[in-house]
């Protein structure tokens, strides 16, 4: 039995700690908010990510960040990207070195264009970092639903642990040394969702979106090799994978977001109505900051870019995508 704090009480974190207990582990789950883990502890139901489903009794509670991570030997970070660094800057002064650190955030940081774990690799040097993503919304992953992620870590026996505390019979865990390749797929794959979603709203049909989902891994593969990740790992789950689900599942919030800027809401409006966090809204100018570091052309994480923070019509975003100079796809392959 491993004791393993879990940081971040959204879908994702409230999904990973059942998960985590129903394998048998000690769990404690953190709420920035003490109110919320007050009700939590309460009423054994987290209302506003899954109401009327009762959590685990041996699921326990807490607003006080020095008590959720003292003393665990695992430490899982699954916070809104754009809370990560405080939330490491919390925890810091109250982990020690040994203990194991897991990130199940996703995207960019603004400003430094740091990666999640990048962020943590600032703050927690001293610490042993790996991170867990795929295909897997949290609704599916707590009704037991069949699953499958893949975890990384520069460390060989960090990634094997958390695959070890992780799997079951119905979320298997594959891993990987890639922890770059993983991490942008993660985040970039956010951006293209928000672009299929505008295509929906638009109702431009599955054509379309297999299009973007195509062409849309070819752009997050050319960004994360340049960055020095592994071409092979955007074939796998955390890119190919995790970019079909949040294109097409109705649970995608980046997909409705982008489905209500399609039907003509501004990127405001759409993120009001979904009133959750529409990572891919802040991922997109990292993203396209990154191309421009690394000398890489994004023309679909470009158009959405222009949507959101220039206020192009979404049809006129699909028709310069349309008509950009013709091109061989493949360049690698030779007549």
């Amino acid at each position: 039995m491993a004791h393993i704090a879990v940081l971040g009480a959204g879908s994702w974190g409230t999904a990973l700690a059942v998960l985590l207990c129903r394998n048998g582990h000690s769990v404690v789950l953190w709420s920035h908010r003490k109110e919320h883990a007050e009700s939590m502890r309460q009423n054994g139901i987290n209302e506003r990510s899954f109401p009327g489903i009762r959590l685990p009794e041996s699921l326990t509670y807490t607003g006080d960040i020095k008590e959720a991570v003292s003393g665990r030997e695992i430490v899982l970070f699954v916070v809104p990207s754009t809370a990560l660094r405080e939330t490491a800057k919390k925890a810091a002064p109250h982990l020690k070195g040994e203990q194991l650190l897991c990130c199940a955030s996703k995207g960019i940081e603004e400003g430094t264009l740091l990666t999640q774990c990048g962020i943590l690799e600032e703050i927690l040097p001293e610490n042993p970092i790996s991170v867990l993503s795929g295909p897997s919304h949290a609704e599916e992953v707590i009704a037991g639903l069949p699953t499958v992620v893949v975890a990384g870590s520069a460390e060989r026996f960090a990634a094997e642990r958390i695959q070890e505390i992780f799997m079951n019979r119905t979320f298997r865990v594959y891993t990987s040394p890639d922890v770059l390749g993983i991490e942008i797929g993660a985040a970039l794959k956010n951006v293209i969702a928000l672009a299929a979603g505008m295509s929906d709203g638009l109702g431009y049909g599955d054509n379309a979106k297999a299009a973007l989902i195509t062409r849309g891994i070819k752009e997050i593969s050319a960004l994360a090799v340049a960055m020095g990740g592994c071409q092979e790992t955007l074939s796998g789950l955390a890119g190919t994978g995790d970019l079909i689900v949040t294109c097409s599942s109705r649970h995608s919030r980046n997909r409705r977001a982008g489905m209500l800027i399609g039907q003509g809401m501004s990127a405001k409006e759409a993120m009001e109505e979904v009133n959750m966090v529409v990572e891919g809204v802040y991922s997109t100018r990292s993203a396209l900051a990154l191309g421009e570091k690394y000398q890489v052309c994004l023309p679909i994480i470009e158009q959405v870019y222009e949507v959101i923070f220039c206020g192009k019509n979404v049809q006129q975003a699909v028709t310069e995508l349309m008509e950009r100079d013709p091109k061989a796809e493949m360049e690698a392959v030779c007549w």
